[in-house]
């Protein structure tokens, strides 16, 4: 069976669900029937009475079969089960939270937007969703599961629509709106990437008045036909752009599989992802908390940290992982320090005021609040993030690891590459930076900047270089190339290339 620990995915479970032609499956029914009884364990931890758990899952194709293996193994133990079918990741969190189902669980089978042949288990409770040493606590217990002498209890229930009537009760009370179809006037398209986000035209902004025609990809199917389900996708984007711009709608919202992210398109083609959501959320949360702190991931520009600071606001950089973002913005508050969003370059955004959550159908939601007073001021999104610099030119390139001790190669590169950097006349070491290095670019090398950190999930290393003088992101790279180049178990071809 190998071994399970090889399963964890910082504070998720994930692997290969579909055996291809270079990879093995590792996350099998059989492997699933073993995680159900790290699961029980501990459930039985925080719970004195046997558990109430619900399960659901997004569209991939592996889905159903894993998800039937755990419950028939959650059943045998003596846990109740909710099988919720298609489900979102925010939907099974509140799955914990709604009265009507009160899980001391809530489980979901996803693998956010990796290809199609990936699975996993995002595990929340009540208290919110489990961190890193709860998924070693789970791996290190799995075990074949006890018999109960009495097994558990299986119903079936649907939580998309609670949780979209939640969401339309949560809008029109941030609009301080009467009407029932606030949106009457507007056209809103939906690309849920064939993920589990179809609900949100039908259920939410059709409830809210919206024309939602021009909406693409609503259906599930994992085999993702169309397009990679992923906010920070730039065929994704250019997707859901293309849409907007002929149907002639008002704004275009995407969602990754599981819809804890998501972005938007504006009417005049503008791309809210990135940078610029991180922006656009910082503006409104700050109208609504002045001072108050923002936390994200280490790869922002340095133009985001101006313009967070120009509202009044305070960026905490951090390191990358949306549940890194979240407990440093839980850590910030308990310290006595308001701070009411954490958000990721990604798209993953939790606000204090939703549980802290990583939800992107809310951050959709938080946005559309703010419509009816941006119409009356005759203003739109774009206006909101108007005085947010551009970079002239961006990068990002991946460096494969070989080998198995990738992670240990990676941190020397990244190490090394400090005493490389005072060698280069235009580079300076940034130590305000909590992720790898990142390093201050002025002339010659333009004005800028540049991080080199480890992948969160992979054996890479990943660069990311950002330049407001065109033309200047490749002698950066032309100066790095020697320097990587010394370093056998490091691909740079990608250096070479770009």
């Amino acid at each position: 069976m190998g071994n399970l620990l090889e399963l964890k995915n910082g504070s998720d479970i994930r692997g290969i669900a579909i055996a291809t032609a270079e990879q093995s499956a590792n996350l099998t029914p059989e492997t699933i029937r073993q995680i159900a009884g790290g699961l029980l364990a501990w459930s039985h931890k925080q719970n004195k009475r046997p558990p109430l758990i619900g399960i659901g899952r997004d569209s991939r194709l592996s889905g159903p079969d894993l998800a039937d293996a755990l419950i028939k193994e959650l059943l045998a133990g003596g846990g109740d089960v909710i099988d919720f079918g298609l489900a979102t990741t925010p939907a099974m969190f509140m799955a914990t939270q709604f009265p009507e189902f009160n899980c001391d669980l809530g489980l979901m089978l996803t693998a956010s937007h990796l290809p199609f042949f990936y699975n996993g288990i995002k595990i929340f409770s009540q208290n919110g969703g489990a961190e890193k040493e709860d998924i070693s606590w789970i791996l290190s217990h799995a075990e074949t599961v006890t018999k109960a002498s009495v097994p558990g209890r299986l119903r079936h229930a649907d939580i998309l629509t609670p949780y979209a009537h939640d969401l339309v009760s949560k809008i029109k009370k941030g609009m301080a709106t009467t009407s029932d179809k606030p949106l009457a006037k507007m056209k809103i398209l939906v690309d849920a990437g064939n993920g589990a986000g179809g609900f949100f035209a039908s259920q939410v902004l059709q409830s809210l008045g919206a024309d939602t025609t021009g909406s693409q990809f609503l259906d599930p199917d994992g085999h993702f036909p169309n397009h990679i389900p992923n906010p920070d996708n730039k065929e994704a984007m250019a997707s859901i752009k293309a849409a907007v711009l002929h149907h002639k709608a008002d704004l275009g919202v995407i969602f990754d599989t599981d819809v804890d992210r998501a972005a938007l398109v504006t009417a005049d083609g503008n791309v809210l992802n990135r940078n610029n959501l991180i922006a656009l959320l910082s503006q409104i949360i700050l109208a609504e908390h002045p001072g108050t702190r923002i936390v994200t991931n280490s790869p922002t520009t340095d133009h985001l940290k101006d313009f967070i600071e120009n509202l009044g606001g305070i960026q905490v950089r951090y390191i990358s992982g949306y549940r890194n973002v979240i407990n440093k913005a839980i850590a910030l508050n308990n310290a006595g320090l308001d701070c009411q969003l954490a958000i990721e370059t990604s798209g993953h955004a939790a606000f204090k005021e939703n549980y802290f959550l990583d939800d992107g159908a809310y951050v959709i939601a938080k946005i559309l609040m703010t419509l009816p007073k941006l119409i009356k001021a005759g203003r739109n999104l774009t206006d909101l993030i108007a005085d947010l610099k551009q970079p002239a030119e961006t990068l990002e390139l991946r460096l494969k690891i070989t080998g198995d001790n990738y992670r240990e190669v990676g941190e020397k590169v990244i190490a090394q590459l400090a005493d490389y950097v005072s060698q280069i006349d235009g580079w300076e070491l940034n130590p305000a930076n909590e992720e790898g290095i990142r390093i201050k670019l002025t002339a010659p090398y333009g004005t800028g900047w540049f991080l080199l950190r480890m992948s969160l999930h992979e054996p890479l290393l990943v660069l990311q270089v950002e330049n407001d003088i065109i033309d200047n992101n490749k002698k950066v790279i032309q100066t790095l190339q020697p320097f990587f180049g010394s370093y056998a178990a490091v691909d740079n071809s990608t250096l070479t290339t770009n």
